[in-house]
């Protein structure tokens, strides 16, 4: 072989393997949307359980409550779901603090599991975006506009209580 042919196979021997973890590491990105979105499922579905529990609470214990109160709870988790200004983590936030702020014969254990369960869940997807926009702004992956077209993900950020908390569980438990 002569040294043309070295040259050219050498290089092709790059696009090839350039080609390869191009695919490889767009094959990432997409594992890790779809992470991204199975944790947002998972945290929307724990926020919507917090809500409805706490809904419940505020219907059930209006009179130990007082009306202000139960009546601020019944409206923080109607409005948690769907936020009227279009910021989930505002209305969140108000649900959060009102809940803890209750009486804790009033807090059901449910309710309380319910909070941990969002704590996770917003932990996991965190996690997750943040793994994907790590990935996402290395510069092979800016270089080559991998998932370009997708905006990155957001992280959800909310004082849910547990951020004192590293590594243990909710009181009671081990």
């Amino acid at each position: 072989m002569t040294s043309t042919e070295w040259v050219l196979l050498a290089v092709g021997v790059v696009v090839v393997l350039l080609a390869a973890w191009a695919v490889f590491t767009l094959a990432r990105l997409r594992r890790l949307e779809g992470r991204v979105d199975r944790a947002w499922s998972a945290l929307d579905g724990a926020l919507a359980r917090r809500a409805e529990l706490a809904g419940a609470v505020a219907r059930e214990h209006a009179g130990v409550l007082g009306a202000l109160h139960a009546e601020a709870l019944a409206g923080a988790a109607a409005q948690a779901g769907r936020p009227a200004g279009g910021d989930r983590e505002v209305t969140e936030n108000a649900l959060g603090r009102l809940v803890r702020e209750l009486p804790e014969p009033l807090r059901a254990a449910e309710l309380d599991d319910a909070g941990w369960r969002v704590g996770l869940a917003r932990r996991f997807y965190n996690d997750a975006v943040r793994d994907t926009r790590t990935l996402r702004r290395r510069p092979g992956p800016r270089a080559l506009r991998l998932h370009a077209g997708r905006p990155l993900p957001r992280f959800f950020d909310i004082d849910d209580g547990l951020d004192a908390v590293v590594g243990t569980g909710p009181a009671g438990r081990d």
